[in-house]
């Protein structure tokens, strides 16, 4: 995917020396453990997010490279507080800090990364990227209880689905695409279109996650295949079965017994995509894509928006 952010490939450079420079001069336990969290690399999206909004106005990409950093340590800190939630020993194929550390000095590890991301949020000295961080830190939150609220019920709706997916990964990347033309001066005319695709991509792109964790290649996933069925997360292909499926009852006791071995979730998988839960979700994250395309057409006729047209159509498309 990185190939598709190469007209931002130094701005990604200097975020990637940044955050290593963030923790620097840190207590040597954090600076190892943060390392570590660095160096398992990522797709760096919400950065790259950030400097393509800023192109649509008087880009100035040093203007945006602390939001760039902040935005990353964000997204940083709730990885390492998931991994302890979710008991995860890997991510990408490399061992989380939960599994090398423990749970205590991730959980810190995860507040002190959140921590280092307000100090660059206040260097930003701008009411509205304040504004829009604080809020969407708050309702991140919100959808990761929320998520932790819902475990193993075979109750839940689709329009529960859309609340937590909102709230845990679309939120952060419809502020990423925004707040890097706020940080350049862009009117709304530029900034709201923006967030507007910023939405509809981080929904497909959690969608799409969601439908990877039962049918992709597990050494390209980086992780267990179903390990949201293991942990009783109840995912969008989930919700579409347990409506549809001829074996329903089987796939909903299933979720409701907890305890799910490794037959227990490949019956489950099975059952999901018969169902047609693959199918469905597809054609779901399709309808974000085309409102998030639709909304670069209020857009300049610029380089970046290529680009950002080009991610819509990568994810879709994604394997991984």
């Amino acid at each position: 995917m990185l190939e598709i952010f190469d007209e931002i490939k130094e701005e990604i450079k200097c975020v990637e020396r940044e955050l290593r420079l963030v923790v620097d001069d840190s207590d040597p336990l954090i600076k190892d453990t943060s390392i570590h969290l660095i160096s398992a690399g990522g797709k760096r999206l919400r950065p790259a997010f950030s400097f393509l909004g800023g192109k649509f106005y008087n880009y100035d990409y040093k203007k945006i490279l602390p939001l760039a950093v902040a935005l990353e340590l964000i997204h940083m800190a709730s990885l390492v507080h998931d991994d302890v939630v979710d008991s995860s020993l890997t991510r990408r194929n490399i061992p989380t800090v939960k599994a090398m550390w423990g749970n205590k000095i991730s959980t810190h590890l995860g507040d002190y990364l959140f921590g280092k991301s307000l100090k660059l949020i206040a260097g930003c000295n701008n009411y509205t990227i304040s504004k829009v961080l604080a809020d969407t830190s708050v309702r991140m939150t919100e959808g990761e209880i929320q998520q932790l609220y819902s475990a193993n019920s075979s109750d839940q709706g689709i329009r529960d689905y859309f609340y937590r997916i909102k709230r845990k990964t679309a939120l952060l990347i419809a502020a990423s695409c925004q707040l890097g033309a706020v940080a350049c001066g862009a009117p709304e005319s530029v900034h709201l279109p923006l967030r507007r695709y910023g939405h509809s991509i981080g929904m497909a792109f959690q969608i799409t996650d969601d439908i990877l964790d039962l049918v992709a290649d597990e050494e390209k996933l980086g992780k267990p295949i179903g390990s949201d069925l293991k942990q009783g997360i109840v995912t969008l292909p989930l919700i579409h079965a347990l409506r549809h499926s001829p074996q329903r009852d089987r796939l909903k006791k299933i979720l409701d017994d907890g305890g799910k071995g490794p037959e227990d979730v490949k019956e489950a998988c099975e059952i999901i995509v018969s169902g047609g839960g693959i199918e469905y979700s597809n054609k779901i994250v399709q309808r974000y894509i085309d409102n998030a395309k639709r909304q670069l057409d209020r857009l300049p006729d610029i380089t970046a928006r290529h680009t950002l047209y080009t991610v819509a159509e990568f994810i879709s498309i994604r394997k991984f």
